[in-house]
């Protein structure tokens, strides 16, 4: 199939390889992004395989602790400008503190919460129709804790990326260490545990072909491989990870130093997932003087 200009730049990007090495590798995965990216990794090339949605979308996120329940959302606008607007931010408060008290069952549940006489989304659009731009209210996520338990909550650069922690015992402050780390390291998973078994098997496939093209014995292969997954697991798994504060130990260590586990955590960071329209800025200037 004919490889298009946007699918070699997307995966060079996403993989940080040369211009021909992310030509021929969608060339033989059929243009499957992901399989390319395999056969980069399994070649040794790929250096950094991003495999994040886009991030688009402007807007705000932000978590709201109501007693043993914490929310957090996002709302987003089309332009940052507007996302630093004291209305704006304002119904950003507004929501999280309604989802809060409220606890919705799902997004539709939460459009129809009550604010101030208006539905949530009836505000929302009430607020286009003054900002000029459409302000919508995408997503929450609900967190209860216990009595003995601890939320952390972090948010970067001002709402950019809101990370959220439940650790069992310990104390805020710890918690919102974590939840620091969690803002900026950005783990997959709580543990190990939580890896789906399909990914683990999918990376030991991967590891397996990647050592072997490496001309490693092959008697020696499985404890190598043992070794890759081990560390691309304590990579993506929370507890496992350095802790971005001391690197000396796990963020599972840094909790027991202070007398607490890690329960569970939330991030949000704005426009994640959310493809953005790319302008062509050769075809908008040959359109204007057309």
């Amino acid at each position: 199939m004919a490889i298009t200009a946007a699918q070699v730049k997307e995966l060079r990007d996403r993989t940080q390889v040369g211009m021909m090495d992310a030509k021929k590798a969608l060339v033989a995965a059929d243009g499957d992004m992901d399989k390319a990216i395999d056969v980069l990794r399994e070649k040794g090339l790929a250096k950094a395989a991003k495999k994040a949605g886009n991030v688009a979308a402007e807007g705000l996120a932000a978590i709201t602790i109501d007693g043993n329940t914490a929310a957090i959302i996002e709302v987003n606008s089309e332009t940052d400008y507007v996302a630093a607007n004291d209305k704006f931010k304002d119904y950003v408060k507004q929501v999280g503190a309604a989802v809060a008290a409220n606890k919705p069952a799902d997004q539709d549940a939460a459009l129809a919460l009550d604010l101030n006489g208006q539905t949530i989304d009836e505000a929302a659009k009430a607020l286009t129709a003054v900002i000029g731009e459409k302000i919508s209210f995408r997503r929450f996520q609900l967190v209860e804790k216990t009595d003995a338990d601890h939320f952390g909550a972090y948010l970067h650069n001002g709402g950019q990326i809101a990370a959220l922690v439940t650790v069992e015992g310990a104390d805020e402050e710890a918690a919102r260490d974590i939840a620091m780390h969690v803002a900026a390291i950005n783990p997959k998973f709580l543990s190990r545990d939580d890896v789906p078994a399909a990914d683990l098997e999918h990376e030991k496939a991967v590891f397996t072909e990647e050592t072997l093209n490496e001309g490693k014995p092959e008697k020696i292969v499985p404890r190598i491989v043992e070794g890759r997954v081990n560390k691309w697991l304590s990579e993506i798994s929370l507890v496992d990870q350095e802790f971005v504060k001391d690197s000396d130990m796990t963020v599972a260590e840094f909790a027991k130093s202070k007398n607490g586990a890690v329960k569970g955590f939330v991030r949000f960071e704005v426009g994640e997932g959310i493809e953005k329209k790319q302008d062509n800025f050769v075809d908008e200037v040959m359109g204007q003087i057309k």
